[in-house]
């Protein structure tokens, strides 16, 4: 497909998700308390899409992902957050597991 036959084909519903994302932020600007770290893998994963390098959606899930290798012995809650916290995702276990560079990671980022 050409960069117009995608355009044609998509444009008005990026446009429409952009203006939502945009709406969801001033949403957030105007309530009260601090922020947390779900919006900071947000605002993180914004820079992503901003940027010149390729595979776009590949970097922004792993903006939100849990760069973790090893299982914790006890899961802090029963829902998903949808973004990696450090301390909430180790809450439980005995030793917090230390990050891992996944070999997709470096792959994204040469």
């Amino acid at each position: 497909m050409t960069k117009k036959q995608i355009l044609d084909l998509y444009f008005l519903d990026a446009r429409h998700k952009l203006i939502d994302l945009a709406a969801f932020l001033d949403r957030v600007a105007r309530a009260a308390g601090e922020e947390d770290y779900r919006l900071k893998s947000f605002r993180a994963s914004l820079k992503t899409l901003t940027g010149k390098k390729q595979n776009k959606a590949k970097r922004v899930l792993l903006t939100f992902s849990d760069p973790t290798t090893k299982p914790i012995a006890k899961a802090a809650g029963q829902g998903a957050t949808g973004a990696y916290h450090p301390q909430i995702s180790q809450i439980h276990s005995d030793k917090p597991a230390k990050p891992a560079r996944r070999k997709s990671e470096r792959a994204v980022e040469g």
